[in-house]
């Protein structure tokens, strides 16, 4: 399994009228902590990209629980729970970093494509900094 803790404070670019984070903004937050989780394993995106394959969302899923507000200090944990074959699936919890209470729980998985646009299985590049987390 791969892991990865991101810190994220709220702006008040991040909030609402009503005071609390807006909730597409919860998805750009899964989008730091997935860059961070990326570049952890040696995946950054643009030697990716370079490579001929980019990774779109192709489906993302958000549950809240609570609203977190301004100047919350909150953590992103994002993981990997299997090695991907034809998709890569990311999740993600977003808590309070000092109380550790759940604010969001999601997902969001993701294609493998080449630059033509035709869809491929997991290239090699990925796969294999991905298994070095799994053990064998």
């Amino acid at each position: 399994m791969v892991i990865h803790k991101h810190r994220v404070k709220v702006y008040y670019k991040d909030i609402d009228q009503m005071g609390i984070v807006y909730y597409t903004r919860y998805l750009e937050y899964f989008e730091q902590a997935r860059t961070e989780l990326l570049s952890m394993i040696g995946l950054d995106v643009t030697t990716i990209e370079n490579s001929g394959i980019f990774i779109p969302v192709v489906v993302s899923h958000c549950e809240y629980k609570k609203g977190a507000k301004f100047e919350d200090e909150l953590v992103v944990l994002s993981q990997i729970y299997e090695i991907p074959k034809s998709r890569l699936r990311i999740d993600y919890n977003i808590k309070d970093l000092k109380s550790d209470e759940s604010y969001v729980e999601g997902y969001t998985i993701h294609a493998f494509i080449k630059n033509s646009g035709l869809a491929v299985r997991v290239p090699d590049l990925i796969l294999k900094k991905i298994k070095k987390y799994f053990g064998s």
